[in-house]
């Protein structure tokens, strides 16, 4: 990560010094609804639960050849599929 010139760490001191109520807002949607099964924090996490499923042995072979972090590879592939259905 690049370093800050000491010039645009005072420009930043600056912003962070103003009110709250001096940041202009407007173009940032409005939150209506949060679903119940969703956590919003300082970084989105959806909840995870735990699964257990059946897999054909050949399919997961070749999942965990990929290296680590195979469920999440998993995951990765069932949210695009998710996605993908949305939209149709």
């Amino acid at each position: 990560m690049p370093r800050l010139s000491a010039e645009k760490w005072k420009k930043l001191e600056i912003l962070a010094a103003r009110p709250n109520r001096e940041i202009n807002l407007s173009d940032i949607p409005e939150i209506r609804e949060i679903p119940s099964d969703h956590v919003i924090g300082k970084f989105y996490r959806p909840k995870k639960e735990t699964v257990t499923i059946r897999l054909d042995a050949d399919v997961l072979a070749w999942l965990k050849s990929t290296g680590s972090g195979y469920q999440t590879r998993i995951n990765n592939f069932l949210r695009l599929l998710m996605q993908r259905n949305r939209t149709r």
